[in-house]
Formats: structure tokens, sequence, C-alpha cells
């Protein structure tokens, strides 16, 4: 066999191996949200760790899935995922995703104090 052909055969394989692992947009809006509950949790700065859970649990949980589903979108473009937060009308990429692995992009931390403002204000 000569390079060529192994090089197309490998190549095929790895495109399939993305495509059957690409991860799904549940699995990307999960990974967003325990990223943002992470972020929500740092800003709020309670010493007491128990009282953070239990305004997590009453009203965290729904205020960053209302979030998720409001303002971020998630494209699956077969061989990899991104997924994206509209702020002020420009779409920034905060979120890839590849062979069923999830990758929270930095951008997000920098966008902390934005994000805590919308889910204060919600």
């Amino acid at each position: 066999m000569s390079k060529t052909r192994i090089f197309a055969i490998t190549l095929v394989v790895i495109m399939l191996a993305a495509v059957f692992t690409n991860p799904s947009k549940e699995k990307m809006e999960a990974a967003l949200s325990t990223k943002a509950k992470d972020i929500l949790q740092k800003q709020l700065k309670y010493e007491d760790k128990g009282a953070v859970e239990l305004g997590m649990m009453l009203f965290g949980d729904q205020v960053i899935r209302e979030f998720v589903n409001s303002y971020t979108t998630t494209s699956n473009y077969y061989l990899f995922s991104l997924s994206k937060i509209n702020w002020n009308g420009e779409k920034v990429i905060v979120g890839g995703g590849a062979f069923g692995q999830v990758w929270i992009s930095p951008k997000l931390d920098e966008k902390a104090d934005k994000l805590i403002e919308v889910l204060k204000n919600q």
C-alpha cells in the first residue's frame, strides 16, 4: 500500500471517529451550566457554603438554565461543536467539543461580571 492511501484511510477513520463521538447539544449545555454555576458561586463570595448551595437549589439552577437556554447557542458541525453566547448583539465562542470532550474557553471567565449582572437581573 502506498503512503498516500494509508494517509487517506487514516484521515477517513479519524473523521468517522470525530463524527460518531461529537458531543451532543445537551452535553455542551451541561458543561456551560456547570461553568456558570462555578462563576456564580465565586462571585457571590459567601462564607457559608450551605447558604450558597441552598440559594442555588432554590433559585440559581433555574436562573442558570434560563440563561443557557436564552443566551447560548450550540452549533453542530459534525466533526466538532461550538457553543456561543450572544453578548450585546455579538456572538462570542465560549466552548467547543470534539471526540466526546467539551472545553470551555477562558473568555467566559472574562465575561463573568456581565454574566452575573444578567443572572441577577433575571
